[in-house]
């Protein structure tokens, strides 16, 4: 019994995070799971029957693919776009002192605070007053704005663990600020800005709040999720959540696999 009671001290912290870990992944092995079934009615909740019908025509259900498509759009755009001033106004933040400097570092993250709902209560009122009609630009503008912050979080965490003295050695080096810039400071900062903007994208692809109240017509994935669930689950549904589920997982090995080989090459 003793024995047994010191083993689980020892493990605590493995089996908590083992077993939160499992909790997480749940919900996607359901999905998965029942990305093959072959339900009679028109609601995906309970096993009928293994069936890759679904696998082979994941477009079957009307308009899906053109609002998964559409989604794909947004969210590619979304995170060019947050990535490029996030990673500007990041570096901005670290590197140089300006009147106002805490007050938009405040203004900056707000949008991770706020909840969602007032926020896209805010754009909507904001789009009406302009008068910009809803759709495509209003999603993309609104899916920025809050992106954002997320983007700034992640590479001003990057920026504010970099050497400085490395970029002082370039430039001892005779290197120009542009080959400084492009040779040592986007490098080590590039896991910071690759995770801002993986994180972006997630957001914006999995957005529905914010989306709902600025689309206008424009219906995205998870609106016509949403909507489908209204009148029944189409098991391509389950498909394409677990093909996402699926690709993020190699995206993320992929950027451990590259990081483990870096880390081998440097020199010891």
């Amino acid at each position: 019994m003793k024995s047994a009671t010191t083993w689980l001290r020892r493990n605590l912290v493995v089996i908590a995070g083992l077993g939160t870990l499992a909790y997480l992944i749940l919900p996607n092995v359901v999905v998965t799971v029942f990305s093959f079934n072959n339900p009679t009615g028109r609601f995906n909740y309970a096993w009928q029957e293994f069936s890759l019908d679904a696998w082979k025509d994941p477009c079957g259900v009307a308009d899906m693919c053109g609002s998964l498509s559409l989604s794909l759009q947004i969210a590619l755009w979304a995170t060019i776009g947050a990535t490029v001033l996030g990673t500007a106004i990041a570096f901005a933040m670290v590197r140089y002192r300006f009147r106002g400097r805490g007050a938009v570092n405040s203004l900056i993250f707000l949008p991770m605070a706020m909840p969602e709902i007032v926020m896209a209560a805010s754009l909507l009122a904001l789009f009406l007053n302009m008068g910009i009609q809803l759709g495509f630009w209003t999603i993309l503008i609104a899916h920025v704005m809050f992106c954002l912050s997320f983007v700034v979080a992640a590479v001003k965490a990057r920026v504010l663990s970099m050497d400085p003295r490395l970029e002082e050695a370039a430039r001892d080096l005779y290197a120009g600020p542009v080959q400084t810039f492009l040779r040592v400071t986007l490098p080590i900062a590039a896991p910071g800005i690759a995770a801002g903007a993986l994180l972006s994208f997630a957001l914006s692809f999995d957005d529905f709040i914010i989306t709902n109240f600025n689309s206008g017509n424009t219906v995205t994935f998870p609106m016509f999720v949403w909507g489908s669930a209204q009148r029944g689950t189409p098991v391509q549904i389950n498909v394409i959540g677990t093909a996402m589920f699926v690709i993020a997982v190699l995206v993320v090995l992929a950027g451990q696999m590259v990081a483990n080989r870096r880390k081998k090459a440097q020199p010891k």
